[in-house]
C-alpha cells in the first residue's frame, strides 16, 4: 500500500496545469495517476508522495534517476523559481499551450477553444527579464556544494524548494534578474554578515534581516534597494553605510535604498504599514512602456517583465479598439496598478473618458502622478476595492462600453465579477496570469450573455509555468 511520505520510482509522460508532469503506477490492479511538481515528459524520477487521494497521488521530485532528451545545460545557477530553465522554449511553449487549452477546455466548458485562439506572443527577452526580485536571509541554509543543511549561517538568496524556512544562497546569476547584481550578491551578503546582526531564524521567529528586494528600469538601467529588516538589534544597523556601500558597487545604476522594519512573524515584504524609510537616493524608478514614462514605488504593482508587458498592452489597447465607443461612453480599467493600462488606452482612445480603480493607495498615486507627466486629461484613478467601487457607483450602469479586468492570482471573486456583468459593458477584456481562475470565470461570462471572441496567451515568465491570458469577450 502506498502512503505518504512514501518513495515512488515513476516515469513522466505529460503535462499538467500547475507545473506537474503526469506518470502512472500500477496499484492494486489499477492504474494510479500521480502528478509530480515541475517532473517533464521523458523523466524517470525518483519522488516522495505527498498527497495521496483515491484516484490520484501528487509528489514531489527527490531524484531525476534518467532526464528527459529535451533537457540542455545552461550556465546559471538552478533555482527553485525558474525549474523549467534547462527546457529549449519550444517545448515549454508547447507546455504551456497545451495546459491552457485543457484547463479552458475542464474547467471554463468551451470545448471549441482552440477555434478561438488568436496569437502566442513570446517574451523579447528569454533570460535577465525580470524588473523584480526578492531574496531572503536565513540562519538555516543548505548548503549545495556539501549537500548539508547548516543551522547558524548567513544565507542570503532563495528558499530550497519544498521548505519555507531553508535558504540556498546565490553565489552566481541565475538567469532570471540582473547579472551583475546576482554576481555582486556574495559581495552582499558578506558585508551584511560583518555587521553581526544576525539572520532571520523563520521557525523562532528572531533575528534581524529578512528580505533584500531590488527592483530594476530597463529604460534607465537603475536599481533600486529596499532591505527589510526586523526591530531586533536595529540600533545596531548602519542602514547609511550600507547605502554607501551598494553605490560604490552599483555606482550610476544605484537610484536609492529603503529600509523597512517587519516585525510580523508572516514572512513577506509588508511594505504596506507605513514602515519603511528613504535612506538615500530617490524612493522610485522610472519604466518607459509605449512611450509613455512611469515612476514606480517599490510597493507599487508593475509587470515583471516589462519588455513583454508592451506587447501585452498592444494587445489589450487592440482589443479594446474591436469596436467604435460612442461619444460620453467610458472605458473602465480594474485592477489598474499603477494605471499602465487605462494611460495606455487613453492615449489610444482620446476622446473618451478612461476610469482606473485599484484598492493600493500608492500605485493610485502613482498613476495619477504618471498620468499627468504624460499629459492624459481624460483619465481618472480612484483609490477603492473594486467591489465596493461597482457596488457605491451604480450611476455607470449602461454607460461604460469597454471593461479591462486584470485581477491578481486568486482571479476576480464571483461577486465582484456579477457587478461587472451589470455594468452592462460592449466589451470586457479579460487579463489573467491564471488560466484556473480565467476559465471558471469563462463560464460565468459565457453563461451571463457574454461570448468569447478570441484570446492570446503570453509567454511573461519564461522558464516557469505561469503563462498570461488575454481574452476578449462581447456581449451577445
Amino acid at each position: 500500500m502506498i502512503k505518504k511520505g512514501d518513495i515512488i520510482e515513476i516515469n513522466i509522460s505529460d503535462y499538467a496545469y500547475g507545473g506537474k508532469g503526469i506518470g502512472s503506477l500500477k496499484f492494486n490492479d489499477n492504474q494510479v495517476i500521480v502528478f509530480v511538481n515541475h517532473a517533464i515528459p521523458g523523466q524517470k524520477v525518483h519522488a516522495v508522495v505527498k498527497k495521496k487521494k483515491s484516484n490520484y497521488l501528487e509528489a514531489d521530485i527527490t531524484e531525476i534517476i534518467s532526464p528527459s532528451s529535451v533537457e540542455m545545460n545552461t550556465p546559471y545557477q538552478r533555482i527553485s523559481g525558474a525549474p523549467y530553465i534547462h527546457i529549449p522554449l519550444e517545448e515549454q511553449k508547447k507546455m504551456k499551450y497545451q495546459v491552457s487549452i485543457d484547463v479552458f477546455k475542464r474547467i471554463g466548458k468551451q470545448d471549441d477553444i482552440d477555434n478561438y485562439f488568436d496569437e502566442w506572443i513570446s517574451s523579447p527577452n528569454s533570460f535577465h527579464y525580470r524588473n523584480k526580485m526578492e531574496y531572503s536571509f536565513s540562519c538555516i541554509e543548505y548548503d549545495l556544494k556539501n549537500e548539508k543543511v547548516l543551522d547558524d549561517a548567513f544565507a542570503l538568496g532563495f528558499k530550497r524548494k519544498g521548505t519555507w524556512w531553508m535558504v540556498e544562497n546565490l553565489d552566481k546569476d541565475s538567469g532570471m534578474f540582473d547579472e551583475e547584481l546576482e554576481n555582486s550578491l556574495h559581495l552582499i551578503r558578506k558585508h551584511l554578515k560583518e555587521s553581526n546582526l544576525p539572520a532571520w531564524h523563520p521557525p523562532k521567529k528572531i533575528g534581524f534581516f529578512r528580505h533584500l528586494v531590488v527592483r530594476k528600469s530597463y529604460s534607465t538601467d537603475q536599481l533600486l534597494f529596499n532591505i527589510v529588516t526586523s526591530s531586533q538589534g536595529l540600533k545596531n544597523f548602519k542602514a547609511k553605510e550600507f547605502g554607501v556601500f551598494l553605490k560604490n558597487l552599483f555606482k550610476n545604476r544605484f537610484k536609492g535604498l529603503i529600509h523597512t522594519i517587519n516585525d510580523d512573524v508572516a514572512d513577506r515584504e509588508k511594505l504596506d504599514k507605513g514602515n519603511s524609510k528613504l535612506i538615500t537616493g530617490e524612493p522610485t524608478i522610472t519604466e518607459k512602456i509605449n512611450q509613455l514614462d512611469f515612476d514606480i514605488s517599490m510597493q507599487s504593482f508593475f509587470q515583471t517583465n516589462p519588455l513583454c508587458a508592451e506587447k501585452l498592452y498592444k494587445k489589450v489597447v487592440e482589443y479594446s479598439k474591436e469596436e467604435n465607443i460612442p461619444s460620453g461612453s467610458f472605458i473602465m480599467d480594474l485592477f489598474c496598478g499603477t494605471g499602465t493600462i487605462a494611460q495606455l488606452i487613453a492615449k489610444h482612445h482620446e476622446n473618451t473618458n478612461v476610469i482606473g480603480v485599484d484598492i493600493v493607495k500608492s500605485a493610485i498615486e502613482n498613476a495619477k502622478i504618471n498620468a499627468q507627466k504624460n499629459k492624459l486629461s481624460k483619465v481618472d484613478f480612484i483609490c477603492q476595492d473594486v467591489g465596493k467601487f461597482l457596488l457605491n457607483n451604480p450611476e455607470y450602469e449602461n454607460k461604460i462600453h469597454t471593461i479591462v479586468i486584470d485581477p491578481p492570482r486568486a482571479g476576480i471573486s464571483p461577486k465582484s465579477l456579477r457587478k461587472v456583468i451589470r455594468l452592462n459593458a460592449n466589451i470586457i477584456v479579460y487579463v489573467s496570469c491564471n488560466p484556473s481562475t480565467q476559465a471558471r470565470d469563462l463560464e460565468t461570462l459565457s453563461n451571463m450573455g457574454y461570448s468569447l471572441s478570441k484570446f492570446s496567451l503570453v509567454d511573461q515568465f519564461p522558464h516557469t509555468a505561469h503563462v498570461e491570458s488575454i481574452m476578449l469577450f462581447k456581449k451577445d
